[in-house]
């Protein structure tokens, strides 16, 4: 096992770059980037890197000449033999062949366009455009840079035995959690932590005390690399991106009613079984449910990221109920914000009314809170969004308020195209 401690003491980056392979993404990015290619290939789209924490002054932090190194390293990537290998060959969610083999082609000719980066005071401005299938597999990257360059910055004021201590106590710390999801029955629980994990060395880690202390009840982790390496199931579906482009891309305000369920249906040509996964909140859960298609209904399950957990989940039981569905047969995937206190909360209040599974993230591989002064490895808000496609802006209202970016007017329009009114306003963490 690798002594983490000692590879940041030493100080030697050169061995330990942050992104190490492009398959070091999470795997519904995978997914998403092939319904793209096969779907709306010409797309061109930018993606900016957005802080919701400005508490976190990253240009302060971060050296910009370090910041380059590793996002020009991430540039110089390409497949290797054995992970084209294991993305052709692996049977993924019981699916061989998941990737087709004009996509692998184009994936294993790929590599990454070029990046913008420019200071704006204490925060670094860094945006990506060119064609959707090329600019969207930068987002966990980026996101992966800044969040280890952030720890790396407070690390290097660190001596070798502070390491070795802090390393120790953040062990503990999760094992500590670990040992209390133990008890929980009939628990299934993944590694949701890539895009903002306190480095690769540490989810790597964190994955494997998980699968040790867990055993079957721990079901893989959404990190291809890792789960290559560890011989886990790679783990994910769709996200809000699909979504958010397919609505930007409508030419009017019937298309955009429509855009979130074309990205589905077009999801529904490639996939089937536990792929088959509703994000409904992009636009508001509510309106979504009420207007969804019958055929939706079937789908295997949905996913809850935003707002409040439990009424996310119990809305989705009455949908299922009123469109003639079993919701004990449906898998409740809840993936915002959680940690252990939260997870076995929604646990006991769901389990044998659906199949709950947790898709757990930030806090899993990257809490370090309270473990240095003034709590400077404390995880913070951080995102890479599509802001714009085909040279329209996006929006994303969600079902927390805070979460919500796009133009002004533009999410006034939303707004009233999916009849969205009163939105909750709750903090987010992470």
């Amino acid at each position: 096992m690798v002594d983490i401690a000692t590879r940041v003491w030493n100080h030697k980056w050169k061995i330990d770059p942050i992104v190490r392979s492009l398959i070091d993404t999470d795997f519904y990015k995978l997914l998403m980037c092939q319904s793209v290619f096969r779907n709306r290939p010409d797309t061109q789209v930018t993606f900016s890197l957005i802080n919701r924490t400005t508490s976190v002054p990253l240009a302060t932090l971060i050296d910009e000449g370090e910041l380059r190194e590793q996002l020009d390293h991430v540039k110089s990537l390409s497949l290797t033999r054995g992970e084209s290998t294991w993305l052709r060959g692996n049977t993924f969610y019981g699916k061989r062949q998941m990737f087709r083999p004009d996509f692998m082609e184009w994936f294993e000719k790929m590599r990454l366009p070029d990046y913008h980066l420019e200071r704006v005071g204490d925060q670094y401005e860094l945006t990506f455009e060119g064609s959707w299938p090329e600019v969207m597999l930068w987002e966990i990257s980026a996101l992966s840079v800044l969040m280890e360059l952030r720890s790396r910055s407070v690390l290097k004021q660190m001596k070798r035995f502070e390491l070795q201590v802090l390393y120790a106590r953040a062990m503990t710390k999760l094992w500590e959690k670990i040992e209390v999801l133990r008890d929980v029955d009939h628990l299934r629980i993944a590694d949701f932590g890539t895009r903002r994990r306190h480095s690769f060395l540490w989810q790597d880690w964190a994955v494997q005390a998980m699968g040790e202390g867990l055993g079957d009840k721990f079901v893989g982790t959404s990190n291809c690399l890792i789960a290559k390496n560890r011989e886990l199931e790679a783990i994910g579906t769709n996200a809000h991106e699909l979504p958010m482009v397919y609505a930007a891309l409508a030419k009017d305000d019937a298309e955009l009613a429509q855009a979130p369920y074309q990205v589905l249906a077009d999801w529904h040509e490639e996939h089937d079984g536990n792929l088959r996964v509703i994000l409904p909140d992009t636009y508001g859960s509510q309106g979504f449910l009420e207007n969804a298609p019958d055929w939706l209904a079937g789908w295997t399950g949905i996913r809850i990221d935003s707002g409040d957990p439990a009424t996310g989940a119990e809305n989705a039981i009455a949908w299922w109920k009123a469109r003639g569905e079993d919701p004990r047969k449906k898998l409740v995937i809840f993936s915002d914000g959680l940690d252990v206190e939260k997870i076995i909360e929604l646990q006991k209040q769901f389990v044998g009314r659906v199949q709950c599974s947790f898709g757990w993230g930030t806090l899993l591989t990257n809490d370090f809170r309270g473990l240095v002064p003034d709590d400077q490895l404390a995880p913070f808000s951080l995102v890479c969004k599509a802001i714009k496609a085909d040279g329209r802006p996006t929006v994303k209202l969600s079902d927390n308020a805070n979460k919500a970016m796009g133009p002004a007017e533009e999410i006034a329009r939303y707004k009233r195209v999916f009849g969205v009114t009163k939105q909750q306003q709750m903090d987010v963490l992470v």
